[in-house]
């Protein structure tokens, strides 16, 4: 019985997978300010929505994402610059919601989006790692003497089920300090650093454009 992958390039991705999904990125760094901001339930969510993403990105790659890059390349540099916006208008909200609590620290501070799994979403759609690896990564794991869409379901399976695992390991760990965000002076000083992690998730897509 013929295996849909090559046993050893698929112990290879996983390795290179593995690696990939622990590396601090725009997607792990949102995770922790995710966590901070909204705490467990809220990490998750944020897990789901940069998954969601992550399913799309699939989805484009079985219809040939590498060539509709090569096509039309100016199509997702807007994309990202659109999500590197959006999350640094993110950090924005936090530092603004930091300084109006200054003077009523018993105010809560500002969240984030509306809706953790949008936000989520948000990020990993635009995340310019996400680009890379599925046009540079992926591919020289594809073996072309294969069905392409067993292949792809493998990997999908693998590179999901490594970023769940990662992405909610930073997700949890900021959600368990959020346990403190009764204090209003922490309260406030973690708004800062909300902003300054968003800000830097947006620093980190721009300067791989």
């Amino acid at each position: 019985m013929r295996l849909p992958v090559d046993p050893h390039l698929y112990a290879t991705f996983l390795g290179v997978m593995a690696v990939m999904a622990i590396t601090p990125g725009p997607a792990n760094v949102f995770s922790v300010a995710n966590g901070v901001q909204r705490g467990r339930v809220g990490a998750l969510l944020g897990v789901v929505g940069m998954n969601a993403a992550t399913l799309v990105w699939f989805g484009a790659a079985a219809l040939g994402l590498g060539a509709l890059v090569v096509a039309f390349p100016d199509i997702f540099r807007f994309i990202s610059i659109a999500g590197a916006l959006y999350v640094g208008w993110l950090g924005y909200r936090a530092w603004r919601g930091a300084f109006a609590t200054a003077a009523d620290p018993e105010t809560p501070t500002v969240r984030l989006g509306r809706n953790a799994v949008v936000d989520g979403f948000m990020v990993q759609i635009a995340n310019p790692k996400a680009v890379l690896f599925f046009t540079a990564v992926l591919p020289p794991f594809l073996d072309v003497n294969r069905p392409a869409a067993p292949q792809l379901a493998l990997f999908a399976l693998a590179t999901i089920g490594m970023d769940v695992i990662s992405m909610s390991a930073y997700g949890l760990g900021g959600a368990a300090l959020s346990r403190r965000m009764s204090e209003p002076r922490f309260r406030r000083g973690f708004a800062f650093l909300t902003g300054a992690l968003l800000i830097a998730a947006a620093v980190l897509i721009l300067s791989r454009l």
